[in-house]
């Protein structure tokens, strides 16, 4: 899947990139099937040198949520935003790392809640996997929290979120699901026709 070298992307002063193992320009479309294929690359300014794998990673994230395909909901992205200069920015990718990594580790399952799902009880099959989900990402949390529990001196900023924050998480989620479930009829739907 991976090689131990990864291949070396220049991106030219005219946005054009170069694929140095194949010796051919590629775009961004094809740098996020070498995503989904498992290739590991790094992206460098041809002209400086500088790695800027991350924003062309981030390029092609906007490219496909601008294409109509959203993996990031609306409260999550405002959330993101929220934790750039926060104390808790420097937790925040490994935390998220985490959590996808584990995400990953249980996409058989989910594949196969989701089949349930389409065969019959949709809504409480994707609710058990969103609390199953919220379970996940609040251990992973807590193992990345150098702060003290409420109780022990810890400041607002570091306490636990609050009643109205856990709340506006929850509902966050549900409207999730929502969503979730109307693409799933609207799949099946189709499935029928």
């Amino acid at each position: 899947m991976s090689q131990e070298t990864p291949t070396v992307i220049k991106k030219y002063a005219n946005r054009r990139l170069y694929h140095t193992g194949t010796s051919t320009y590629v775009t961004l479309e094809d740098l996020a099937e070498m995503v989904k294929a498992g290739e590991d690359f790094t992206v460098t300014d041809a002209k400086t040198g500088e790695d800027i794998t991350r924003g062309v990673l981030g390029q092609i994230i906007f490219e496909q949520e601008n294409k109509g395909q959203h993996l990031l909901p609306i409260a999550f992205l405002r959330q993101l935003i929220r934790y750039y200069g926060d104390s808790m920015q420097t937790f925040l990718p490994t935390y998220l790392e985490t959590s996808l990594s584990a995400f990953g580790r249980n996409q058989d399952k989910l594949r196969d809640q989701m089949s349930r799902a389409l065969k019959g009880d949709t809504f409480g099959a994707m609710e058990e996997q969103a609390r199953r989900n919220m379970d996940m990402f609040t251990e992973a949390m807590r193992m990345f929290t150098p702060f003290p529990q409420a109780g022990s001196g810890a400041s607002a900023r570091t306490a636990p979120r609050t009643a109205e924050g856990q709340a506006e998480e929850i509902e966050a989620l549900r409207e999730q699901l929502r969503e979730m479930q109307r693409t799933i009829e609207t799949i099946a739907s189709e499935r029928k026709q």
